[in-house]
């Protein structure tokens, strides 16, 4: 009995440890990408191309805590080809070491997003260094000397405070050194050597470093006087000033030596008292701006529109898996350079809606903020197919809430009319759209009626709920949730490019969302409804960046306007408005579509000729693999998957064929987003063919 009871719990033991030594699922398909990319090399012994259990079983070169990768070390191995396009996945590693090989291409977009060592010295990278490299803020050490790469360093140096080595020597680099090196607050060695550097390095005073090395590149000016004490410095080979440096520039301060202590700064800088007495100015000045805010906000009315005090409208970007965890996406937005667009209404929280005294609205479902798998799309349609009625608002409580539909009330003013923001006292704040009275004079008095019916028919995730509407003294107003995020026109066109959080990721979700909000339109509908005004600035995103698109069931006012679009978004055929089809929607949505690749507007004066219109400029380029990539919008900086970025424009290009018969219907389209998610999910998470053929929630 002692030796059955003995194998026994020897079993139990190994499935134990055989459990625990499961590898994470994202590290075995980043590893099974990466040994794919480097052609299958036999030197890397119990590596496979799918699957496998690369902690478990000793896959060479790999370490590990537990069940996640945490050291990669594969250096002079002679290994060719690339290391694959899902380093990203690998958020354990901190040890990534693929130095001495024979490594050509771009560096990945994305290296492994926690790491504290990179070495990717001795290869053949050519391109840029990754502009990825910015948000890997516990790095100490980077490596990536002697390689072929090129161009300019970005300022991306800001957060990587930890670094204490880099060595960047034996490339071809140009340019000025980035102002950003004066962050690496814990740098002690620096290599550049070798490169084609220019200008000052004044910058490098603010670091304290022990090892420097600028041999052999075109740096001008003087060497700074703080940085002759170092340890270990190498400057020849460089085009420096003879005779002595100027003196600093009137009204400023000289940098202070690095290794002196900050009693002999304050002799040779303030005094005490000078410095206490510029302390004490600013306390009274700030308790001075205190009393007059305090008094400004105490006498200022319940309508005090707070947004408008600031256009930096906070959110929570929706970060994908092609980046690293929150704590390193790039820095928060930024203020916005520009008001909203045009026709741009948004929303609030709905719950919050039941307390006002005017409406009581039915509150969406509250997981409409997650992206949705194809099954429980088609159960929310189902859901959602009977009307709800909207409230009737009265003419004097919108009057109210929008001061009187005040200009500083103003949203925007679109093809039909103008948006307003309707605030109420208790902090609730509405979309009223103001309808043009023109347009509805010649209709007869049940057209506005009619308009309310459609709308109110329109229920779907991605389509913008109607709150409610109002009828009276010739005015008819509709009434939306408020979307605090705005419109994706802002996003695109109206932000800097640190205030941009659309990741890849989040940009074809974008598109897909759309794109099934218009399938709903077209073919989910009976009779069909057309939209007619589809474009960037009638998208709007919620608090998670889904999409929401606007203006819908208003198609028969547009057949009433001159102009049915924005410049730009047109199809070809549409020369008047009766011309307009439900393949000219498709062509639209083509045109959003592009201004997510490209980040550019659909017509810009201020460009040349040729490149004005943006379909013109680009369809000729949606299928030249080196030119697609120059398109990519730069507030993306190369952090996108090539062939995603490939099958994305091969659907832009169907879309806005000039020919209305060729282009394909919305629900082909949503088929080929949908499969262009599921390659990449497939890619990245080593799915079998029955997971591939359900939407991955996981790829957003």
């Amino acid at each position: 009995m002692v030796p059955i009871f003995q194998g026994f719990w020897a079993f139990v033991f190994a499935i134990l440890i055989s459990v625990s030594a499961k590898t994470d699922e994202p590290d075995v398909s980043a590893l099974n990408v990466m040994y794919t990319s480097l052609n299958s090399p036999h030197q890397l012994s119990g590596w496979k191309s799918s699957g496998g259990d690369p902690c478990g079983k000793s896959w060479e070169g790999i370490k590990c805590s537990g069940s996640s990768v945490t050291e990669i070390d594969l250096s002079d191995l002679g290994l060719t080809g690339s290391m694959g396009y899902q380093l990203s996945s690998l958020t354990s590693v901190i040890d990534f070491d693929m130095s001495k090989n024979k490594l050509k291409g771009n560096i990945p977009y994305q290296l492994p997003p926690n790491a504290v060592r990179i070495n990717l010295a001795g290869n053949g990278f050519t391109g840029s260094v990754p502009y990825s490299i910015s948000q890997m803020a516990d790095l100490k050490e980077l490596n990536l000397a002697h390689n072929k790469l090129n161009g300019q360093l970005s300022d991306m140096f800001g957060k990587l405070s930890k670094l204490t080595l880099m060595d960047l020597s034996s490339n071809s680099l140009s340019g000025n050194l980035p102002q950003s090196f004066g962050s690496l607050s814990s740098l002690s060695t620096l290599y550049l050597q070798d490169n084609q550097f220019t200008g000052p390095i004044n910058v490098l005073a603010r670091i304290p470093l022990d090892d420097l090395n600028v041999k052999n590149n075109k740096f001008s000016g003087w060497i700074p006087t703080e940085l002759k004490d170092i340890n270990n410095i190498e400057t020849g080979g460089n085009s420096w000033s003879s005779g002595p440096a100027p003196p600093p520039p009137p009204g400023t301060t000289a940098i202070p030596n690095r290794h002196e202590n900050s009693s002999d700064f304050n002799k040779s800088g303030l005094s005490g008292l000078a410095i206490g007495g510029i302390l004490m100015g600013i306390l009274i000045a700030l308790v001075i701006l205190m009393a007059l805010f305090s008094r400004k906000s105490s006498s200022s009315s319940h309508y005090l529109d707070d947004e408008k005090l600031s256009h930096c409208r906070p959110f929570t970007p929706l970060v994908s898996h092609e980046l690293s965890n929150s704590r390193h996406y790039p820095p928060p937005p930024k203020i916005f350079k520009d008001r909203r667009s045009l026709d741009s209404s948004s929303s609030i929280d709905m719950k919050s809606l039941q307390t006002s005294p005017s409406f009581h609205p039915k509150p969406p479902p509250s997981d409409l903020v997650k992206p949705l798998n194809e099954s429980e799309f088609a159960n929310r349609l189902g859901r959602r197919s009977t009307s709800v009625c909207a409230t009737v608002f009265t003419l004097a409580d919108l009057q109210a809430a929008t001061g009187n539909f005040a200009t500083g009330r103003l949203l925007g003013e679109g093809t039909v009319g103008r948006v307003y923001r309707a605030k109420y006292a208790d902090g609730k704040v509405l979309a009223v759209k103001k309808i043009d009275s023109a347009l509805l004079q010649s209709a007869g008095p049940d057209k506005f009626s009619e308009i309310i019916s459609n709308i109110s028919k329109l229920h779907h995730p991605n389509i913008a709920e109607l709150v409610g509407h109002c009828s009276e003294q010739g005015h008819n107003l509709l009434v939306y949730e408020y979307f605090r995020n705005g419109s994706l026109h802002e996003f695109l066109h109206l932000s800097d490019d640190y205030s941009k959080p659309l990741t890849w990721n989040t940009r074809i979700r974008i598109a897909l969302g759309t794109a099934r909000a218009v399938e709903y339109l077209h073919e989910i509908c009976s009779p069909s409804c057309m939209h007619k005004n589809i474009k960037s600035a009638n998208i709007v995103l919620d608090a998670e960046l889904n999409p929401c698109l606007l203006d819908c069931g208003l198609a028969n006012l547009y057949q009433r306007t001159s102009v049915n679009l924005g410049i730009g978004y047109n199809a070809p055929e549409c020369t008047k408005p009766s011309a307009y089809t439900l393949k000219s929607d498709v062509y639209s949505f083509g045109v959003v579509m592009l201004e997510l690749l490209t980040g550019r507007v659909p017509y810009d004066s201020s460009k040349p000729r040729m490149e004005q219109s943006l379909v013109r400029w680009a369809s000729p380029q949606l299928h030249n693999i080196d030119a697609l990539a120059k398109m990519v919008d730069p507030g993306l900086h190369g952090l996108y998957p090539p062939k995603s970025l490939s099958r994305f424009a091969d659907v832009i290009a169907l879309c806005v064929q000039s020919e209305p018969e060729f282009r394909p219907p919305m629900s082909e389209v949503v088929q080929a987003l949908v499969r262009l998610v599921q390659r990449s999910s497939m890619n990245k998470r080593g799915d079998d063919a029955s997971a591939s053929r359900r939407m991955d929630d996981d790829y957003f």
